[in-house]
């Protein structure tokens, strides 16, 4: 396994559909199968040779960053984390994304939204490709789902070798989605940096200009990928990690 891996999470959104259905837990501190989701990730990427950990939160919750900063200090389960902390609300998850790429830095990176749901199997798989990928050239390694149960979800076209040819609002002939899962390297932080300087927001608007600058991004699936948004969704998760 990889050492040394840089990991990101976003985890600064604010949640409110889970408060709005009486889940009081800011999301990164949700329990699933009694594990907060930001340590159930923590914990992922620590077994996946992680060297580097940085993690955004907003400022509304600030149990969110207390919990952090507990960690940072003792470690998750006594294991001590190369965790690095910002704090900051913004507009979308392409600003946060835009804060963390300040503190990863350049080379090879892999960040996932917080709410991300995935078999631990399946990230093994999908960070080996990453590395094999990077070394044959390309830029980038997208996870992606053919399970579709998004409200919004972000089409992703490829041919039949994976490489991704798009990110669509709508496939009349879906076959794929976003998991939320975005391993890159240095030119995607180029492209970030001029979708910033257009004032564009939204990772999917990023990920339409990681394909029109050029870069080579290849898709990688996993056999499913769900998102927490709804206090249901909790009951899903654990079944699917459960089984």
């Amino acid at each position: 396994m990889v050492q040394n891996m840089k990991y990101g999470i976003i985890a600064a959104g604010e949640g409110s559909r889970l408060a709005a259905e009486g889940v009081k837990a800011p999301k990164p501190l949700v329990m699933v199968n009694g594990e907060p989701l930001i340590d159930r990730l923590l914990g992922v990427f620590m077994r996946h040779g992680a060297g580097q950990i940085a993690v955004i939160c907003n400022d509304l919750h600030p149990e969110v960053h207390a919990h952090l900063l507990h960690l940072q200090r003792e470690g998750l389960h006594g294991t001590p984390l190369p965790l690095q902390i910002v704090v900051k609300t913004t507009p979308s998850s392409m600003h946060s994304f835009y804060e963390l790429s300040k503190v990863l830095g350049g080379g090879e990176f892999c960040v996932t939204t917080v709410d991300t749901i995935f078999r631990e199997a399946d990230f093994t798989d999908y960070i080996r490709t990453f590395q094999s990928k990077v070394a044959e050239g390309c830029d980038g390694v997208m996870g992606v789902t053919d399970y579709i149960d998004d409200e919004k979800p972000l089409y992703v076209d490829t041919d039949d070798r994976l490489r991704i040819t798009g990110f669509l609002d709508r496939c009349s002939c879906p076959k794929y989605i976003s998991g939320g899962i975005y391993g890159l390297t240095t030119p995607a932080l180029q492209v970030l940096q001029r979708c910033m300087e257009r004032n564009e927001s939204r990772m999917r608007n990023f990920q339409r200009a990681l394909i029109a600058d050029g870069l080579h991004l290849q898709a990688h699936p996993f056999s499913k990928v769900l998102d927490i948004d709804h206090a249901a969704d909790i009951a899903k998760a654990e079944a699917f990690l459960q089984e």
